[in-house]
């Protein structure tokens, strides 16, 4: 079901070699690795396109003018934004109050996790409406695939040490602290090292078509 009141933002970074998917350049090389984030990018928009669960908006790095991102800007589901701030922390907080001007809800991913399932995202949906104020989606290494908000704190986002395992209990602590009522999904794993990749052959997605 469309949610007007809810939009899902995608957190992603143009798709230039050497610039994408640096952990996997050892495994795969420049161009296997940016070939995969492409693809996994271009399946996440056009799954989210189609399941149609809400707005989808796409926050891109640097901007929007890359090739790619302006191909998935043609889709009449999806926006295109310009990330700002200088650390992920400082970028999500921008666009997570950007949306709030525009919706209720919103949910924060990034492209690399293919386990996040549009039923995972639907979930995430019915609670924030049913009256959560977050929801937590904790990644196997530490750190999270998705956060769904319905209000926001500088605490979610502030001085955290991004790409380190220590992400997601410090924004336990966060949401505890705040009082909020939160609900979690299943942990789930991202892909960012070689040894992620035996989990992409298991979900069958034949990256290397793109």
């Amino acid at each position: 079901m469309y949610d007007t009141d809810a939009a899902i933002l995608i957190f992603a970074k143009a798709p230039v070699a050497g610039q994408v998917k640096t952990r996997l350049i050892p495994a795969l090389g420049r161009t296997g690795a940016t070939q995969l984030y492409r693809h996994l990018l271009h399946r996440l928009v056009r799954l989210l396109s189609d399941a149609r669960l809400a707005s989808v908006e796409l926050w891109c790095a640097p901007d929007t003018t890359h090739a790619d991102f302006q191909q998935l800007g043609q889709s009449p589901a999806v926006t295109l934004h310009s990330q700002e701030g200088h650390d992920l922390g400082e970028s999500m907080s921008h666009a997570v109050q950007d949306s709030f001007k525009r919706h209720r809800h919103v949910i924060l991913i990034g492209v690399d996790c293919p386990a996040l399932s549009v039923n995972l995202l639907q979930q995430t949906l019915d609670w924030l409406r049913e009256g959560a104020d977050a929801v937590l989606g904790p990644a196997r290494d530490g750190g999270y695939v998705m956060l769904g908000l319905s209000q926001t704190s500088d605490c979610l986002f502030e001085q955290l040490p991004w790409g380190t395992d220590r992400v997601v209990g410090l924004t336990r602590q966060c949401l505890q602290g705040l009082g909020w009522h939160w609900r979690e999904l299943p942990e789930l794993w991202d892909l960012d090292r070689p040894e992620d990749l035996p989990e992409l052959d298991r979900l069958n997605i034949d990256w290397e078509r793109v």
